[in-house]
């Protein structure tokens, strides 16, 4: 299954953060993809926000892994930009991240290939004009049921 968005600006790309973080399940791996600059950092911003997350929401892109506390859990922020090889992952205590964060938000998750648990929902975010569009995409039986509660 698969759904489209426009995000023709901020506003939108916050509304679409703030209901993926309503519908989301209790435990979800997400991948975010996209070029640099197709928003996938602040699409993540908007969603932390939107699960309540207060001050500063950094970038990962040199610790490679923020982690913030969220109703019934703990998200895990994760920018593999940076990285050479999937098995500098090993370094990073994925078990004890996998026990402990319900919501996993994964940036650049090609590069993390065999380290990383599946994914339930694929995001593919894409410059269009001067906006955004968002793919997502179901990966899991929990993306598709997910996917079906996201408002159009």
């Amino acid at each position: 299954m698969k759904r489209e968005f426009a995000l023709p600006d901020p506003d939108a790309t916050a509304a679409l953060g703030a209901a993926l973080a309503a519908t989301r399940p209790a435990h979800a791996v997400v991948f975010l993809e996209g070029e640099l600059g197709a928003g996938k950092s602040t699409l993540a911003r908007a969603w932390l926000r939107a699960l309540g997350v207060t001050g500063t929401i950094k970038s990962p892109t040199y610790a490679l892994v923020e982690r913030y506390g969220i109703p019934g859990g703990e998200a895990a922020h994760l920018d593999l930009y940076r990285l050479a090889a999937a098995a500098e992952l090993d370094f990073l205590g994925l078990d004890e991240l996998a026990a402990e964060a319900t919501l996993w938000l994964v940036e650049w998750p090609e590069r993390g290939v065999g380290s990383l648990p599946p994914p339930d929902l694929r995001l593919i975010l894409a410059t269009q004009g001067a906006g955004r569009r968002a793919v997502l995409q179901a990966e899991s039986p929990a993306g598709e049921a997910w996917l079906g509660r996201i408002p159009r």
